[in-house]
């Protein structure tokens, strides 16, 4: 069966395409009397919306959150969280001349596969507006986190290549594209204006910081932490690659200086990223998503029809040239859902 639910104790399931009437979901498991308000979850959401940056598709929307139910006063009764999300500004015209053709680096060929119809405009359930509702879910996890004092914050590392030293990254969601070195934005402007005018797109890395997660979250073997944030953050369309801690730099590296000292006064390095044979050390969660070149290019790509075909597309419409920086608050978003899921399992554990 299709799953459009993450979580076991704190749970998100989310509805909805990019060009019907909006998205949506529920929120299962968030404990009651948890201070929130739609203006808690909008702030997260305009981080997200679109329009607003170089990099940005010009579709207009305005993406505010409606709470169904689940809060009453201000704070959350510990019932289901309903909330909705409507789309004003689809144009679904601006896709007719992809209904029988399938685009290059998108799931138009995979979803025809899966299920032997698809929504080709924009793309459906597979649409990186799908994301909307995760950013709503991953709000109310970090409403619920604030209350025991765990705080996630994420900022950009490298846009196609070109790097950001990390000098003020709890303050990165200040600056464009929520980068941690403020010098580096006129650098990335330039590349993302050089591309657009190629007709092309980059990616980049995105990277989350975890402070205050206590030791001791996380499963042995199968649920592992780090397993989780990694399924949490590869289920976004986008990600292509995910590492915690040192990541692909600890294939280098002998275990003399990847092994983190412990001395009484705690960790001398975070090499493992915060977490441990699977559970959370104490020390912050660090982990990086690898995001890919946005698939809907204006530069004309080879391809097939329904019917097998050889042509050739060239994709009009609206679309953004780079994923960053709108995912950044999606890829935080996963990793609040995640922690909140599992500190409630770790306090079901304790006092079971």
């Amino acid at each position: 069966m299709p799953s459009n639910t993450i979580g076991e104790l704190f749970k998100l399931t989310t509805f909805g395409e990019s060009h019907g009437p909006g998205l949506g979901g529920v929120i299962d498991g968030c404990p009651s009397r948890i201070p929130l308000q739609e203006e808690d979850i909008q702030t997260e959401l305009d981080k997200r919306r679109p329009g607003k940056n170089k990099s940005s598709t010009p579709r207009q929307e305005t993406d505010q959150v409606q709470l169904l139910s689940g809060i009453f006063e201000g704070q959350t009764t510990g019932t289901s969280i309903g909330f909705f999300i409507p789309n004003n500004n689809p144009q679904p015209k601006d896709y007719s001349q992809l209904k029988d053709i399938y685009r290059p680096g998108h799931a138009d060929y995979t979803y025809e596969a899966k299920y032997g119809i698809r929504d080709y405009r924009g793309g459906g359930r597979s649409s990186g507006r799908e994301t909307v509702s995760r950013v709503v879910g991953g709000a109310v996890a970090q409403k619920f986190l604030s209350c025991h004092n765990i705080q996630a914050f994420a900022y950009t590392k490298e846009i196609s290549g070109i790097q950001a030293e990390l000098i003020e990254p709890k303050n990165a969601q200040k600056y464009p594209y929520f980068a941690p070195d403020p010098s580096v934005v006129q650098l990335w402007d330039r590349k993302i204006d050089k591309t657009k005018k190629k007709g092309d797109s980059v990616g980049g890395t995105v990277e989350i910081q975890v402070h205050g997660v206590p030791p001791g979250l996380g499963e042995p073997v199968f649920d592992k932490l780090d397993a989780k944030l990694a399924y949490a953050l590869m289920g976004v369309g986008a990600i292509k690659s995910v590492e915690v801690g040192s990541g692909l730099e600890a294939a280098e590296l002998p275990g003399s200086q990847h092994n983190d000292p412990i001395t009484p006064d705690g960790f001398k390095q975070n090499n493992a990223g915060g977490v441990m044979g699977g559970i959370s050390s104490g020390q912050p969660i660090i982990v990086r998503a690898t995001v890919k070149p946005i698939p809907s290019i204006y530069i004309e790509q080879q391809t097939i029809t329904k019917d097998g075909e050889e042509t050739s597309l060239q994709i009009q419409g609206r679309h953004d040239v780079c994923a960053i920086p709108r995912i950044v608050p999606v890829l935080k978003a996963m990793v609040n859902l995640v922690i909140a899921d599992m500190w409630l399992l770790q306090s079901a554990r304790q006092s079971g």
